[in-house]
């Protein structure tokens, strides 16, 4: 530069406009974070015109949201939560008490359309407004996940007084929502008389700064393969979930960015240790046996399209709860058969790897169970690779395909099964509790599906239930996780990723683990079309 210069041009820094659109597949029902429960589509736009309380940061860990902070009593029953005094309704009206205590009521109506145990928790909890922007949850015990609920998008009291429940569910609200989100509602996109998707714009007053975007709309697809044909029409820049079948034309697309994240998700074949004729199910030799017979990345390049990362336990890898250093088994069949042998499971004489012959046995009990799935294609997959794996070590399966509707009730809730293979879903709540599934008061009635029986690990999820401490929560869940490392009480295979694409012309895109699929949006505060470029002259 010479030495009369003034100054150069900085890097591109982003400025405020232009516009995101986003293919979804799926349609709209109702924009109201109670009732999305069940719908990813109305989730993802809850996520931007909706806040709560609390939101999580990469590792699950919560963090104030609407919330200023929160102070949680030393017994952990009694958590005071302080609104933040900048948050506005996107009508203007100020975030108050009131619209928590609304909220969260709605949640203790026995008509309450959502999960059963969420109403039972929050009929047990004391709502108590302290003045305007100050309100406290009593609970009749300590729990430690509380603060993972109040993620709950807010809804407005002073547009909803009086309306219980069981009018909200067709009130005109849902179709005209009035949130503290990012994005505020404009209208719905029709086409031919039906809602097509929606349209939000910025709302100027968001408490956290205004979004770059000045719009962002979400068009509505009914199959993956439209959503890629309206990208390739340039009607959508990004389109929110990419199957593997659409990779071949996907991936060799310079201009489009994909994304791939974990789900808190995750594959796993439950064993029925109580099982009263498989009662070699309850030896752990077998158990580890079972886990190193399986070529899990082998599974998933063949069943998943190579969409999957190795599970290592019940704890999601990446959160603040997984343990450090905590490696998955790995596929050793000659280990697995060694444990078998030690166990004097035997082979036949003679018989060759492959052969209907090639099955263990012991004092003449065949090494045999089956195997409960729920048919369809992936599961299938999954379900005949387990069994080719465990067929090489000489353990013999027998498949067992059933309704997938019926898997939980009649499969896992009933007992009724020898080894089933499932998926866990860890959402929309980031915060493990494993109680539920491995603790030793949930083996009759509860999720203790296994009937794991082991009590070192329910005094670790005791203590990591009932401390708001998450320094101490993660020391005792790390011990659980080694000590389940060694058990086995079941066969966790695989956490699926999630792909999403997005033109390389939006910028400030980033990824981080999905507690929900509608978390790609988490930073779409940051993104941009329009940049200026900076002055850095001195």
């Amino acid at each position: 530069m010479s030495q009369g210069s003034q100054g150069a041009i900085g890097p591109a820094q982003p400025a405020e406009g232009g516009a995101y659109t986003e293919a979804v597949v799926g349609q709209i029902v109702r924009l109201n974070p109670l009732l999305d429960y069940n719908n990813q589509v109305d989730r993802d736009i809850d996520r931007l015109v909706y806040r709560g309380l609390v939101t999580r940061d990469s590792r699950g860990l919560p963090q104030p949201d609407l919330a200023e902070g929160w102070s949680v009593s030393a017994d952990g029953t009694l958590y005071t939560v302080t609104l933040r005094d900048d948050a506005r309704w996107q009508d203007g009206e100020p975030v108050t008490s009131d619209d928590v205590i609304y909220t969260f009521s709605q949640f203790q109506d026995p008509d309450y359309p959502g999960p059963a145990d969420l109403v039972q928790m929050w009929q047990g909890i004391n709502l108590i407004r302290l003045d305007d922007r100050t309100v406290q949850f009593q609970l009749p015990e300590a729990y430690a996940p509380f603060l993972d609920y109040l993620a709950t998008g807010l809804l407005p009291d002073h547009l909803l007084r009086g309306a219980q429940i069981e009018d909200l569910i067709d009130h005109p609200f849902n179709a005209e929502p009035v949130g503290t989100g990012p994005f505020k509602f404009e209208r719905f996109l029709l086409l031919d008389g039906r809602i097509d998707g929606v349209g939000l714009v910025a709302f100027d007053d968001f408490y956290l700064g205004r979004p770059f975007l000045d719009r962002v709309e979400f068009h509505t697809y009914a199959v993956p393969e439209e959503a890629l044909a309206a990208y390739d029409a340039g009607e959508v820049q990004g389109i929110a979930t990419v199957d593997p079948e659409l990779f071949p034309e996907i991936l060799p697309n310079p201009d489009l960015n994909q994304h791939s994240a974990q789900l808190a998700r995750a594959g796993v074949v439950f064993l029925n240790l109580q099982d009263p004729e498989k009662t070699f199910l309850a030896t752990k030799e077998v158990r580890q046996a079972l886990m190193l017979a399986i070529n899990r990345q082998h599974l998933i390049d063949e069943a998943l399209d190579g969409q999957g990362i190795i599970a290592a336990g019940p704890i999601l890898p990446g959160t603040w709860a997984a343990a450090d250093g905590l490696e998955p088994v790995p596929f050793d069949p000659s280990q697995a058969a060694f444990l078998l042998d030690s166990e004097e499971w035997v082979l036949p004489t003679g018989a060759t790897p492959g052969s209907a012959e090639y099955v263990r046995s012991k004092e003449g009990t065949p090494l045999a169970f089956s195997l409960k799935y729920g048919d369809d294609p992936i599961t299938t997959k999954i379900a005949e690779a387990l069994k080719q794996s465990w067929a090489a070590i000489g353990v013999q399966v027998d498949l067992d395909p059933v309704d997938p509707v019926e898997l939980l009730t009649e499969g896992l809730e009933a007992r009724d099964y020898e080894a089933l293979l499932t998926e866990i879903d860890y959402g929309p709540y980031p915060d493990p509790d494993p109680y539920p599934f491995w603790h030793d008061t949930q083996i009759e009635g509860g999720q203790n599906y296994s009937g794991f029986d082991d009590r070192n690990s329910s005094i670790w999820l005791e203590r990591a239930r009932t401390t708001p401490d998450f320094g101490k929560r993660a020391e005792y869940y790390r011990s659980f996780q080694h000590r389940f490392r060694d058990q086995i009480p079941a066969l966790f295979l695989y956490h699926p990723v999630y792909n999403y694409a997005i033109d390389s012309s939006v910028q400030g895109v980033s990824v981080g683990p999905l507690f929900d699929p509608g978390d790609r949006l988490s930073s779409i505060t940051d993104w941009f079309l329009v940049a200026r470029r900076a002055d850095s002259s001195n």
